[in-house]
């Protein structure tokens, strides 16, 4: 059910709880590509229309402060330059800052004079609320690469609990990657590296993510 209500009441719980305004696009000669994505941040699946917002999708999976991503949730009305715009942001992020509106555009696209206009009015319409809003284009190469292999860590019913807990009590703190395979030696040392990758999507521990993933990397509890 389509429901116009004025921007300035419509509250981040309303918009919490919305289905996209609009599901994927097909036309003949399209050059990007749609899909749906497994969010562990919201126990179900989110749309995509691009390879760019797939990575943005993955980046606010991946992100601890993000409590729900909505996808092309709502459509903006405001009268600019005495017309009427409109504009569909490609997220809505919920988090424990408060709402995040995000346009998601390769970076050769934000100059060009009619995205530039667009995102200049939302933006305005968007913080004069006191909400954020993000123009995003990419990640460094490294960084994508590496949230993009844990995401394939990021389905929790697939990790036996005791052995997490048994991974959690070994103290991973300033421990290499490398060395937790030989910690437990009962256990298969792929099975622990895995439990690992898992609480590193998870942000129980952390670790520099601007090289890539090795058995070098050296793990962080954060405080």
């Amino acid at each position: 059910m389509v429901e116009d209500e004025p921007w300035e009441s419509t509250g981040s719980a309303t918009l919490a709880a919305v289905t996209p305004w609009r599901t994927f696009r097909w036309y003949k000669g399209q050059k990007h590509y749609s899909g749906t994505y497994w969010s562990s941040t919201m126990r179900d699946h989110v749309i995509y229309e691009s390879r760019l917002e797939l990575a943005r999708l993955l980046f606010d999976d991946f992100a601890p402060s993000v409590r729900r991503i909505l996808a092309q949730p709502f459509l903006l009305k405001a009268d600019v330059e005495g017309k009427r715009r409109k504009h569909i942001p490609d997220y809505l992020l919920i988090t424990g800052d408060g709402p995040v509106v995000v346009d998601v555009k390769p970076r050769h696209r934000v100059t060009k004079p009619e995205v530039a206009f667009t995102f200049a009015w939302t933006r305005r319409v968007v913080e004069a609320r006191g909400w954020q809003y993000v123009v995003w284009s990419e990640l460094p190469p490294a960084v994508l690469e590496n949230v993009r292999f844990l995401a394939g860590y990021r389905r929790d019913w697939l990790f036996d609990g005791a052995l997490l807990d048994e991974v959690r009590a070994m103290g991973l703190d300033g421990r290499t990657l490398g060395e937790l395979g030989e910690l437990l030696p009962e256990r298969e040392p792929e099975e622990i590296r895995s439990v690992a990758l898992h609480l590193l999507w998870g942000g129980e521990v952390v670790t520099d993510l601007s090289t890539p993933i090795s058995s070098r990397h050296v793990l962080k509890v954060p405080q």
